[in-house]
């Protein structure tokens, strides 16, 4: 579904990522682990457009994005759950998911879209005229999620969906991310926290300083003795 291919970014004088590869297939979870500042955030930006790449290949469904503005690479069927969830603090949670279908025109259709949103996160329905700002942490998490998803995407990229949450919060998110998954849309998982970011994966990559420096299937990974000592706490 994507492929990534010998990608370089730089923040001026910054190699953020040198020479990445990888690939999602269609309806995997694929997890990208690595301590901070590994670029795992670089690439879900990339892939969105939201900074440029200095050279390599981006391709979805066999056709090159790399370059393309982020509107259009919405409308592809990429969208993004960004780091720190970033609603829009002053909207209501209502229209913060119709800005989530901002490229739709079908108005029957994206209302039959919020009342799923509402069913997958019932706690949002309790607050749709609540400004987005006058929500917990992790029911902003749940509207960013449910924004994302207003754009019927093919592929929704995860920014550290957990950062913040309580423990009991953080396996409800990741249960959800589970669900989005089975019912059909592909998913990219960049995630501080390793042991629950590889029990749902099918594969991983995990990055060091801009670069891919192991990958294979997420339980492997998992029982890798450098992996556990690096990033599971073991």
């Amino acid at each position: 579904m994507l492929v990534v291919e010998n990608l370089f970014v730089n923040y001026t004088v910054i190699k953020a990522l040198k020479d990445i590869s990888c690939r999602v297939e269609q309806g995997e979870i694929v997890a990208l682990i690595g301590a901070n500042g590994a670029g795992k955030s670089t690439i879900l930006n990339a892939i969105s457009g939201i900074v440029p790449s200095a050279s390599g290949r981006i391709s979805f469904l066999g056709k090159e994005i790399t370059g393309a503005p982020p509107h259009l690479i919405v409308k592809q069927g990429i969208s993004q759950v960004p780091e720190g969830r970033r609603v829009f603090a002053n909207m209501s949670v209502l229209e913060n998911l119709e800005m989530g279908a901002y490229i739709r025109t079908d108005a029957e259709a994206i209302k039959d879209e919020i009342q799923q949103v509402f069913e997958r996160f019932p706690r949002l329905r309790e607050r749709i005229k609540q400004p987005a700002k006058t929500l917990s942490g992790g029911e902003q998490q749940m509207l960013a999620m449910g924004r994302a998803l207003m754009s019927r995407p093919k592929l929704l990229l995860l920014d550290e969906p957990s950062m913040g949450l309580a423990p009991m919060l953080v396996e409800q998110i990741f249960s959800i991310i589970q669900e989005i998954n089975a019912s059909g849309t592909t998913v990219m998982l960049v995630e501080q926290n390793a042991n629950m970011a590889l029990s749902i994966a099918h594969r991983a990559y995990v990055l060091e300083t801009g670069e891919v420096v192991l990958s294979g299937a997420a339980k492997e990974l998992a029982e890798n003795p450098e992996v556990r000592k690096a990033y599971l706490g073991e």
